[in-house]
């Protein structure tokens, strides 16, 4: 025995009614190009913008060949995906949208790189490999003797320099506020900013002599009673307060500097002719990671080096214990640390004044590493917008011209339902295209042919309801019902053939190349939302107009007068 037709409440219907136009309504707003800086959220809805592939927006395409020969043959695919892999580590470090990277027969790479048409900073942007150096002072950089007079003028300098800072230290001995005096006397460029205050840092943060100061001499509150002479000048240092223990342990301290000048040599060199090269380089870098202070929870990127990495590291450190080691990357210093122990682990940390997610770039670029193979390039070419922008054009026309078509037949066979379904469909659109933006989905032309395809599926989902609906009123059963068995009745046909198609895409989507993929992704997100269009907003807009008025005028249904009444005495006659 079948089971009694379930007839939803009408306040039931009223709230999903009221979800449904909700749910549309902020999908417009995503989908809407730039709304006015007035409109309340519009920051957060105009960040959602289509995103277009090479064909419709243009940009770069290049065909690079890997040279394989020395490579033995049971590794060959995995050095070629390989290349791949960090091709496409380097693209996304800098951000470039959706980028495709797939390797083509004959051992070649397919790049194409959407919006990018400067083809000569793309081939920079996959060619280029992060130049990671760790570098040790070289005594003897850049310094020319001074003459006799220079000598003593050098010497002049410092030792009045000296008396400046024990008149420093007099005047903080008789009360003088330490930060007001570092803002006056201090030559160091930070102390505008700081006032002298350096803040927690853990031993190995400072030159040797510094460093002595603050944690050896020093207790919590004192101020050092006779100049530091460091590298930089004299420094009058003041320890405020110790916290930890062991690796841990952290001083906060202020200093004031006063410069002094070398009395034996002029520095005239730059920082890079300062710093000699160690065997060791990113070569040996085995991942770089970003991680965070557990104290001050500031990020800092911390690198791994391989066995032999291992090795150079841990000689580089012993030889240079109590010295700096400058890290460089592209020739530029980012870190500059000095060593206070030989590190036999094979492990450094790169700290600095960076945030997040400039810490995220560093590591990304160096992980980048270098290609496992060498690479050329054999083709290249540049996609000019203005061919996709008319392709779009015309792929827009022919969908609007389909929907009209689509929506006039719906509503000149169906009548009002059909209406109810072209609503529905509108609706459709709206949320399927702010699944793309939201995703966000690459649109190719592959990819609009497939959304366009969903739209004829989500179709023919209505017509398989509206058929299975009209059968119902000619059995005369009332409008409600008829509604109800027709959607129960239609939903194993549309679930059948939806599922069906849906595992089409995933076959697609899992084995197919980009276009194939991209208008797999855009029919399967279509399907899920037509099913959705179909079984919940056209459902709920004919539960709203299931009163007397269309069960006395059928017509308005699609249902012939003609076919209804036999039927209709029949029903009567079985029921006498």
């Amino acid at each position: 025995m079948p089971k009694p037709t379930k007839i939803v409440s009408i306040k039931k219907v009223r709230l999903t009614f009221a979800a449904i136009l909700i749910l549309a309504f902020f999908a417009a707003l995503i989908n809407w190009p730039k709304l006015p800086a007035e409109f309340p959220g519009q920051a957060f809805f105009n960040k959602f913008t289509p995103k277009l592939g090479l064909d419709l927006q243009g940009g770069t395409h290049l065909i690079y060949q890997a040279d394989i020969s020395q490579i033995s043959e049971k590794d060959k695919d995995s050095a070629l995906e390989g290349v791949r892999e960090v091709i496409e580590r380097r693209i996304n470090a800098y951000g470039v949208s959706e980028p495709l990277v797939q390797t083509g027969s004959n051992n070649r790479l397919i790049i194409e790189l959407a919006g990018v048409h400067d083809i000569n900073e793309a081939i920079k942007l996959i060619g280029e490999t992060p130049l990671l150096e760790f570098k040790e002072q070289d005594p003897n950089a850049g310094k020319v003797e001074l003459t006799e007079e220079e000598k003593q003028a050098a010497k002049q300098y410092n030792e009045e320099a000296l008396n400046k800072t024990k008149d420093i230290i007099a005047q903080l001995n008789s009360g003088a506020d330490f930060s007001e005096l570092a803002k006056q006397y201090s030559e160091d460029p930070s102390v505008q900013e700081n006032s002298g205050d350096l803040d927690f840092a853990k031993e190995g943060s400072f030159v040797p002599e510094f460093e002595k100061a603050i944690f050896e001499d020093l207790q919590d509150g004192e101020i050092t009673q006779e100049p530091v002479k460091t590298q930089f000048g004299y420094h009058i240092i003041k320890k405020i307060e110790e916290r930890g223990e062991g690796e841990e342990r952290e001083v906060h301290a202020a200093h004031i500097l006063i410069i002094t000048k070398n009395e034996q040599y002029n520095e005239q060199a730059s920082l890079n002719d300062q710093w000699l090269n160690t065997a060791l380089s990113g070569k040996y870098l085995r991942k770089a990671t970003v991680e965070f202070d557990q104290n001050t929870g500031q990020p800092h990127v911390s690198l791994e080096f391989d066995s032999e990495g291992k090795d150079l590291f841990a000689q580089i450190t012993k030889k240079n214990v109590g010295k700096p080691v400058a890290i460089f990357l592209d020739e530029q210093p980012i870190s500059i640390p000095t060593v206070q122990e030989e590190i036999t682990q094979g492990k450094a940390v790169i700290t600095g004044s960076f945030n997040l997610k400039e810490a995220k770039l560093l590591a990304q670029r160096l992980n980048a590493g270098a290609l496992p193979v060498p690479i050329t390039l054999i083709n290249q070419q540049t996609v000019g917008p203005s061919l996709g922008k008319i392709s779009l054009a015309k792929s827009l026309v022919a969908g609007f011209l389909g929907l009209l078509l689509v929506a006039l037949f719906m509503i000149f066979y169906y009548r009002f339902p059909g209406v109810l379904a072209v609503f529905a469909l509108v609706i459709y659109g709206l949320i399927t295209l702010a699944i793309f933006e939201l995703w966000p989905i690459t649109l190719t032309l592959a990819g609009i042919a497939g959304f366009i395809l969903s739209i004829g599926m989500a179709v023919d989902a209505n017509v398989l309801i509206f058929e299975r609906m009209k059968e119902e009123i000619r059995n005369g059963k009332p409008m409600a019902m008829s509604i109800e068995d027709g959607f129960n009745r239609a939903w194993l046909s549309i679930r059948d053939s939806n599922v069906s198609s849906l595992i089409t895409c995933l076959i697609l989507t899992w084995f197919s190349s980009s276009s194939v993929k991209g208008f797999a992704i855009t029919l399967g997100i279509g399907i899920l939302v037509s099913m959705f269009s179909a079984i919940t907003i056209t459902r709920t807009f004919l539960r709203l107009f299931s009163g007397k008025f269309f069960e006395k005028h059928t017509f308005l249904l699609g249902v012939k007068k003609t076919d209804e009444e036999p039927l209709n005495k029949t029903t009567e006659a079985n029921l006498n």
